[in-house]
């Protein structure tokens, strides 16, 4: 299960979001997984499944551009500036360490939410 914020469902639908970046200790993914997309830990709805892809570590301060799109159609500022909004305590100025983890949605799975 990975946890999104509901306005990240349509952008995870639509293909728009095919990336999130995580701060954990330990990864909670491995590649070639499938993960619930949800946006309440303990709820049993989900809105998609995902494939994860892969999964590796980088400093936040080191996004591309083109990665930055992949979060959710964003410019690497705009998506900073969603990241401070969504992680108050690791602040993008800080630059922390963060897993990077690029997902493929599994169409079949989507589910409407109410």
């Amino acid at each position: 299960m990975l946890l999104f914020k509901p306005e990240h469902i349509k952008l995870i639908q639509q293909g728009l979001k095919t990336q999130t970046r995580r701060i954990w200790k330990k990864p909670h993914c491995k590649p070639g997984s499938v993960h619930k997309a949800k946006t309440m830990m303990l709820s049993k709805d989900y809105y998609a499944e995902l494939f994860i892809i892969s999964i590796h570590k980088e400093h936040l301060l080191d996004i591309s551009d083109k990665d930055a799109w992949c979060e959710g159609g964003y410019t690497r500022e705009e998506f900073l500036n969603k990241w401070d909004d969504i992680n108050p305590r690791f602040p993008s100025s800080t630059n922390p360490e963060v897993y990077v983890v690029p997902f493929n949605p599994i169409v079949k799975s989507f589910r409407i939410l109410d």
